[in-house]
């Protein structure tokens, strides 16, 4: 069978298509098929030559790697195709911080050479399982990489939120939501609320209340086998919505339960380096380490 890998390009960014152009022809040169998208591909002004068009939700099916060119936002779409099919995602950085990348702009002529000879290891990251349940009615059933995240659906109204572990109740708070991350969403929405940063080989599941009104609203690190609920209470005016990865959206009315646990399904990542963690953080947030007199040097992530 003759090798494909499916390109993701954030199709509205002139230097992605750019790229994407120059990497098709490299892999073409290197007998690799390049699979595109029918979206991303029109948004390319010349077309691609021995591309291979592809529809749906199975556009990951036969290829041996999804190689992402845009930020984070894009490389959470192309887990999403590659997840069921257990295809590594390889992301090329051409946004902000982009954490989940694993290669920058300026590394990007390696980053092909890697590809067409398959130079690279691969690693699972944890995901969640989640559920939807009004009642005894089962609503929705999705899932998420860095999280899945209860919020206020009004501005106007505050979030009255049960939370539960392991079947039992913990606390309830008046809110603007609730945030249950992976360690790889630990730098991401999490962060953000004032959550824990996890190394990533950390199996654990991460609860992080948003702006709560209560005395005990802090960071919770679970373990990866937890099971946890959060309850709209019934008897309030505001209904929530629910958000994994900032991508799916599940409509919460009042009363409405949403169950996490850990994803049966991880998502594979291609690594091109294996510099530590602590590197990757003081690269992607620009941390000051002046003064440090260890023995060993900040290497390339």
């Amino acid at each position: 069978m003759s090798r494909r890998v499916l390109l993701v390009v954030h199709h509205r960014r002139p230097e992605a298509l750019d790229l994407a152009r120059a990497l098709a022809e490299r892999l073409r040169e290197a007998g690799v098929t390049s699979v595109i998208n029918a979206a991303d591909l029109r948004g390319f002004a010349r077309r691609l030559d021995d591309v291979v068009e592809a529809a749906g939700h199975d556009e990951a099916a036969g290829c041996e790697l999804v190689c992402v060119l845009g930020g984070d936002g894009t490389i959470l779409r192309g887990a999403e195709l590659a997840r069921e099919h257990g295809t590594p995602v390889l992301g090329v950085n051409l946004g902000h911080v982009g954490f989940l990348a694993e290669a920058e702009r300026e590394h990007f002529p390696d980053v092909v050479e890697r590809i067409v000879h398959r130079d690279y290891v691969v690693e699972e990251r944890m995901t969640l399982d989640v559920v939807v349940r009004q009642g005894e009615d089962e609503v929705q059933r999705t899932w998420a990489l860095n999280e899945a995240t209860v919020e206020k659906a009004s501005r106007q109204r505050m979030l009255e939120l049960a939370m539960e572990i392991d079947g039992r109740p913990l606390s309830t708070w008046g809110c603007d939501g609730v945030v249950m991350a992976t360690p790889t969403g630990s730098t991401a929405y999490a962060f953000s609320a004032g959550g824990p940063v996890v190394w990533p080989t950390v199996a654990a599941i991460l609860v992080v209340p948003l702006s709560a009104h209560a005395l005990f609203a802090r960071p919770l690190v679970l373990d990866p086998s937890a099971q946890v609920a959060v309850e709209l209470l019934p008897d309030q005016e505001g209904t929530g919505v629910l958000w994994c990865d900032g991508r799916r959206t599940v409509d919460l009315p009042r009363g409405a339960r949403v169950e996490v646990c850990r994803g049966q399904t991880p998502v594979r990542l291609a690594r091109l380096a294996t510099a530590p963690f602590t590197d990757r953080l003081v690269r992607k947030f620009d941390l000051s380490i002046v003064g440090w007199r260890g023995q060993g040097r900040v290497r390339e992530q």
